[in-house]
């Protein structure tokens, strides 16, 4: 039989591990920290990553949750309305965001309930365990050995695993530095719940109300220089320009209760490979996203309902083959919504870049907003839905066990 040692407890993590002990496969799943809490998490489910869940039987649970519809998405230009678009844009469920602590707790309780799960919270990993040229476990920061027939890294971007590995990360694109404020709630009853991108002179940013009820402001750092310093007033001032009205008026008035800035560091790219004997990485461990569309959550989990499908089915001499397999399937949506994302941040780029186009675009709006919204809306739809195909249609392997020794 078997058994999967999972590095990190993230969405494809915990969903993975979920999946695999659903099917009697025996799981532990290694997580750094003891609690889920962090300041920044994507919390916005695309219907991708909705339909992904439903996959797993987890809709239920994630209804469960709270959460809210986002109303929409719209684009303004030196503080004009450039278009708008409601929810859910053909789809046929809306963005959904769910505070994404929420869910992996709820995961995470669902996996606890399976008997051959097993939980290592508070775990750091120190290296991998080889046996001749095939990974065969990890080694735990106390010292502990755990042994797998296979060992998957969903531990993000900064993955010890992949490093580990010895797996060179291959960059795909200009990274981003992020600055992201909060304003917490409770926010005007009246205020636009949808998410909005503002180009302004000299500045790009976003703003969305999140799931919690608090107001996320999202300020993007030209060629990566340094955090501005600036009191809470001051950067109030600022977000005061880019800013239409009520808005403004809001974070104005609310400027000494902004929280921030968060320094987000941001760089895209995809893992030269996988895979390799005892080893597979899923998520942002095999394909750092970009923020744009929060693909990150829903790719992931994605990844983790194709892996499940592969591996619970596989015999202990076919797991190489079906890991080498999760990258195949994969890859191509992958690459095809980290092309998507570039060209939406090109094209913000070239609208907040130049002067002459911003103003043309402002004072135009109510001819070429149309316009901007086909270009723009065009590119929305695989990015809301993932590629066609991109997900398996079996069902996991029924349950094999019910007990196991590590």
């Amino acid at each position: 039989m078997n058994r999967f040692v999972v590095v990190g407890a993230g969405p494809a993590g915990l969903s993975l591990a979920l999946q695999l002990a659903r099917a009697g496969l025996p799981v532990a799943l290694v997580e750094a920290s003891r609690q889920f809490s962090r300041q920044f998490r994507g919390d916005a489910l695309m219907p991708c990553g909705q339909e992904a869940l439903a996959r797993m039987g987890l809709s239920d649970l994630v209804a469960g949750l709270p959460q809210r519809p986002l109303a929409g998405w719209s684009v303004w230009v030196n503080g004009r309305n450039l278009f708008a678009v409601a929810e859910p844009m053909g789809s046929l469920q809306p963005c959904r965001l769910v505070p994404q602590q929420l869910l992996l707790e709820a995961l995470l309780a669902e996996a606890l309930q399976e008997p051959l799960f097993q939980w290592q919270p508070g775990q750091a990993v120190k290296r991998l365990q080889r046996s001749g040229a095939r990974i065969c476990g990890v080694e735990l920061a106390d010292g502990r050995r755990l042994e797998a027939d296979l060992v998957v890294g969903c531990d993000g971007r900064q993955s010890l695993v992949r490093r580990e590995a010895g797996i060179q990360l291959q960059q795909r694109g200009k990274g981003l530095e992020v600055l992201w404020f909060e304003l917490p709630g409770p926010l005007p009853a009246d205020l636009d719940g949808g998410f909005s991108t503002h180009l302004s002179s000299g500045a790009l940013g976003s703003s969305c109300v999140g799931a919690r009820g608090e107001l996320q402001l999202a300020w993007l750092l030209e060629n990566g220089g340094p955090t501005p310093q600036r009191t809470p007033q001051a950067w109030g001032d600022a977000w005061t320009q880019l800013l239409p009205p009520p808005l403004a008026s809001l974070v104005r008035a609310r400027a000494g209760e902004l929280q921030g800035p968060l320094r987000v560091s941001v760089q895209v790219g995809l893992a030269e490979r996988w895979h390799q004997p005892g080893l597979l990485l899923l998520g942002d461990a095999a394909h750092p996203m970009s923020p744009v569309r929060a693909q990150g959550i829903n790719m992931a989990l994605r990844d983790s309902l194709v892996a499940a499908s592969l591996l619970s089915r596989a015999e202990p001499k076919e797991l190489d083959l079906a890991a080498a397999a999760v990258e195949q399937q994969r890859l191509p949506e992958i690459r095809r919504m980290q092309d998507l994302q570039s060209a939406e941040a090109r094209q913000g780029h070239l609208v907040g870049d130049s002067a002459l186009l911003r103003g043309l675009l402002a004072r135009g709006s109510a001819l070429l907003g149309p316009v901007a919204q086909r270009v723009w809306q065009a590119r929305q739809t695989p990015l809301r839905e993932g590629l066609a195909g991109a997900l398996p249609a079996a069902e996991l392997a029924p349950q094999r066990t019910n007990s196991i020794s590590w």
